[in-house]
This record gives structure tokens, C-alpha cells and sequence, in this order.
């Protein structure tokens, strides 16, 4: 199920608790017409960061609360009754960040106290207390991982336990942003690798300046 529709499932179960789409705009502050674009039974438009992060201090949900799956306690019209409903997932939600913010960012403890995060990933245990996410851009990873694709990293890793074939999170000085690699150890030496087959660079030598800063442990697709 993908980010949107998992977005409009928990809206509708709000729209149904609040006694239907003119209670819903009402209490969110928009107008009938404008809630019934996104949260009515035939919507016409998805619903937006800024609109979601809205609906959750309306209706006193915790930041990120829209973008995960959510058993309810009455089921939604617009659920397909051929589909059971997701189990509740619990944890902390992980914060997906720029890879920039990958290359600067060493821990959650390094992170500004004003960062807004714009999405958020479904709870993962082996992110560890510091994990974040990354969308996947290039396609130096196919066919693994395709651009668009969120991944986990946990930058807690203990370094003595990757192995060759770890996927890893590099930053290298000079370098702005981080980057996705495959992790290859041999002869006392660190390699890295795509997994695409025809990408020019196969193997590509850890370099001075540059460091391991998270291993990837999960990956999260829209369907």
C-alpha cells in the first residue's frame, strides 16, 4: 500500500469519527469543498505534507501519525473489503533526510533542534535510537534499489561487524553529499561497489578522508 493511500485511509477514518466531511473541514479549518477534495469518497487530489501535518494537530495525533498504517477501531467505507486491515505497527517514526543532511550528520545528537522533517518512515527496529531514512536517487543500485526508494540506516553500526556485501552510508571530505554503496573487504583493504552491473565504476577504493557513516538495514517501497 502506497504513502498516499495509506494517507487517505487514516483522513477517512478522521472524517468518520468527526461525523463526516463538513465536521472534518470544520474542525481543520478548511472549507467543505476544499476537505472534500482530499478526504471525500472520491477524491480528486492526494494530500500534501503541509495538510497532513495540519489533520494531525487538529485531531491531537502525534507528527507522522497520517503516514502509517492504523488499525481502527471502525472500519473506513472506503476500505476494500477484500483487504484486512494492516496490523499497528509501534516504535519511533524515522525521519527521512537529504543527503546532505547524510554527509553533516553523524547522529540524531548532531541534528539542529529546529529541523523540520517533511516525511517519515514506518517504524524500524534496526534503525536503532539514532536510524534515519534516505530516498534513493541515481541508478548506480539497480536492480535492487530503484530512485524513489526509501531506505533505513542505522549510524550506530558497530564497525568490527560489517562484512563483505554490508550495504553502506560513505561521506568523503570535499564532498556535499553522502553516498549508497556496497561494502567490499579484502585483503585488509575497503572497496565499495555498485550492485548495477553497468556502472562504469565496479570497484571503487575507501579513500582518505573518507568514512563509513551508517549501514543500510531496511528498505521501504511504494507499491
Amino acid at each position: 500500500m502506497d504513502s498516499k493511500t495509506i494517507r487517505y485511509q487514516n483522513t477517512r477514518y478522521l472524517v468518520e469519527i468527526a461525523g463526516g466531511v463538513s465536521n472534518f473541514a470544520e474542525k481543520i479549518g478548511k472549507g467543505q469543498s476544499q476537505a472534500s477534495q482530499f478526504a471525500g469518497t472520491n477524491p480528486i487530489k492526494g494530500i500534501g505534507n503541509k495538510v497532513a501535518r495540519e489533520i494531525e494537530e487538529a485531531f491531537e495525533k502525534p507528527h507522522g501519525w497520517l503516514d502509517i498504517p492504523h488499525t481502527h477501531s471502525r472500519e473506513t467505507k472506503s476500505l476494500d473489503q477484500n483487504i484486512s486491515a494492516p496490523m499497528p505497527l509501534s516504535g519511533r517514526l524515522i525521519p527521512v533526510i537529504s543527503w546532505v543532511q547524510a554527509g553533516a550528520w553523524t547522529s540524531v545528537d548532531s541534528v539542529p533542534a529546529d529541523t523540520q522533517f517533511e516525511e517519515w518512515l514506518p517504524p524500524n527496529p534496526k534503525c536503532g535510537k539514532n536510524g534515519y531514512g534516505l530516498e534513493v536517487v541515481g541508478e548506480s543500485m539497480l536492480p535492487d534499489f530503484r530512485p524513489g526508494d526509501k531506505i533505513y540506516v542505522n549510524p550506530d553500526f558497530q564497525p568490527d561487524n560489517l562484512k563483505t556485501g554490508d550495504l553502506v552510508i560513505v561521506t568523503c571530505e570535499g564532498d556535499a553529499e553522502a553516498t549508497f554503496k556496497k561494502l567490499i573487504l579484502e585483503s585488509g583493504h575497503i572497496y565499495l561497489q555498485p550492485l548495477n552491473p553497468n556502472w562504469p565504476e565496479q570497484t571503487i577504493p575507501l579513500m582518505d578522508g573518507c568514512k563509513l557513516v551508517g549501514k543500510v538495514v531496511g528498505l521501504y517501497r511504494d507499491v
